[in-house]
């Protein structure tokens, strides 16, 4: 996996992931819309490496859950990201790319309390954590983490803005 594809993966998991709390549906209603924003590796190999994202955030057709289609860039290098994730029973699966058995990764569970989202991804046999923080409807702090030991690193820090239509209104008075 390309150092790209593994930050926009990611990347694109922080969107993405949720859990079976009655809270999680306004989550999702939540992150539906275009957001975008720069992010930094902050740890490991490729610390200090910066790049933006874009993406789309969606409904996933009938079922509970969202989609989100966009890509991440590094320098003039861009990749294409998608990810679903959609509610069956009382949990939440999903992929991004195409899932731990290609280049992806898989969701294996995850929490939601007070606008902040805190889920469990895997890729072989790498462990993670992203939290996704939502205080403002506008504005969303991620940060990926993974496991080493006992301990959890954060690796990657994101800042991402809705994009919203500025419209001007005004009125006439006689």
């Amino acid at each position: 996996m390309s150092k790209l594809s593994l930050i926009a993966s990611a990347a694109v998991f922080a969107l993405s992931a949720s859990t079976a709390n009655a809270s999680d549906s306004r989550f999702f209603r939540n992150i539906v819309g275009q957001w975008s924003g720069p992010g930094e590796i902050v740890a490991g190999k490729f610390k200090g490496t910066k790049f933006v994202c874009t993406f789309d955030g969606s409904k996933p057709g009938k079922q509970d859950g969202m989609k989100i289609d966009g890509n991440c860039r590094v320098g003039v290098f861009s990749q294409p990201m998608n990810a679903i994730i959609t509610k069956k029973g009382g949990a939440y699966s999903g992929k991004f790319l195409d899932g731990q058995k290609g280049e992806g990764m898989d969701v294996t569970g995850a929490r939601y309390t007070n606008n902040r989202l805190v889920a469990s991804m895997i890729r072989h046999n790498l462990d993670g954590i992203t939290v996704v923080n939502l205080d403002d409807p506008n504005r969303m702090n991620v940060t990926i983490s993974v496991k080493h030991g006992k301990n959890v690193i954060p690796v990657i820090g994101m800042n991402l803005v809705r994009k919203t239509d500025k419209i001007v209104t005004g009125s006439i008075t006689q």
